[in-house]
């Protein structure tokens, strides 16, 4: 996971990410490096290797598993401190917050232009914004801004996905720049993350829900493949769905796998090109606003989306890898 691969080094104040390595601090790094070395599952009918099969799920070299979940507990519980403080900014503000994650080249930024294009013919007292999120380039929230709609670029250098302070910082831009509220129907906002299908899962932005976009040009195994993110999101939108005739991709067997890995998923097929679809995420969204509305004004928590602990969703995770290496187990041996 991201938070000990040397993406999250603002979780190292004072030097500890530096000093990970056990401690024997004279020991050399090969030394050190076996000690801590973690032996992975190994697929007795394939040669397949596990790495992720410790308490960790992750592998560091220099790192051991106990190192790591204190590392991650520590930098991920600071993270959902101001994840909180954010959300709370969020309600007091009447904006819902939507986290849309997805690979790289899913079309996030393309059907947020054609959202925002939409939402102002349909909803024109709606104030919608987006926080974008890459590594470099303010290519996108260029986009974002040509449809008169305010935007913030966060670049994160190497780093490999938005968390909690950086979203805190981009929203305060925002509101800076734009202190007219009045006249307006509430609040809309995108946080755009960066184009990653992992580490993203596990950061809490403070938003009501996970938005997951997979395109058809990706392929169907998506959702099992890397099954940390579509656990954590409330919706899984299918895009580009115009390109189906001219590539191999199976619509239903792609819900199966997503609804397998989270049971409750809702799911939107469109194309932001052509238009077909839109209608459907325009009324998710709606609801996903008059929801996040609701708990607002009874008290309740914003963010169903965090209602199942971290806990639950590892252990869900580890049970579907399990019947995995079962099902290819017994393949190998039909």
């Amino acid at each position: 996971m991201c938070v000990v691969c040397g993406c999250a080094t603002t979780g190292d104040q004072n030097g500890e990410h530096g000093t990970h390595h056990g401690s024997d601090a004279g020991a050399p790094a090969p030394q050190r490096l076996a000690e801590t070395k973690e032996r992975p599952q190994v697929d007795a009918q394939t040669g397949d290797l596990h790495f992720g099969a410790g308490p960790a799920r992750v592998s560091v070299p220099g790192m051991s598993q106990q190192r790591a979940i204190k590392l991650e507990t520590d930098i991920l519980g600071e993270n959902n401190r101001i994840a909180r403080q954010n959300r709370q900014h969020f309600k007091a503000h009447g904006v819902t917050a939507l986290n849309l994650v997805s690979s790289p080249g899913s079309g996030k930024t393309t059907l947020l232009c054609a959202t925002v294009t939409a939402l102002k013919q349909v909803h024109p007292g709606l104030r919608v914004a987006v926080i974008e999120g890459d590594q470099q380039t303010s290519f996108d929230a260029d986009r974002i801004r040509a449809t008169g709609a305010p935007a913030v670029q966060v670049n994160t250098g190497k780093g490999c996905h938005l968390d909690a302070p950086m979203v805190a910082q981009a929203f305060s831009q925002l509101h800076n720049h734009n202190h007219d509220h009045h006249g307006h129907d509430g609040e809309l906002l995108f946080i755009e993350n960066v184009g990653n299908l992992v580490c993203p899962a596990a950061w809490d932005l403070g938003e009501t829900a996970k938005v997951a976009i997979l395109s058809v040009t990706e392929g169907e195994d998506k959702p099992l493949k890397y099954p940390d993110m579509f656990a954590a999101a409330r919706l899984m939108v299918l895009n580009k769905v115009d390109l189906l005739p001219h590539v191999h991709f199976d619509v239903q067997r792609c819900i199966e796998l997503a609804r397998r890995v989270n049971p409750g998923i809702e799911i939107i097929q469109l194309s932001a090109t052509t238009g077909e679809g839109m209608d459907a995420w325009l009324h998710w969204l709606e609801h996903a606003m008059d929801r996040h509305h609701d708990h607002a004004a009874t008290g309740d928590p914003a963010h169903a989306t965090h209602a199942a602990t971290e806990a639950d969703l590892r252990q869900r995770i580890a049970v579907l890898e399990a019947e995995l290496r079962q099902a290819k187990a017994a393949g190998a041996t039909a």
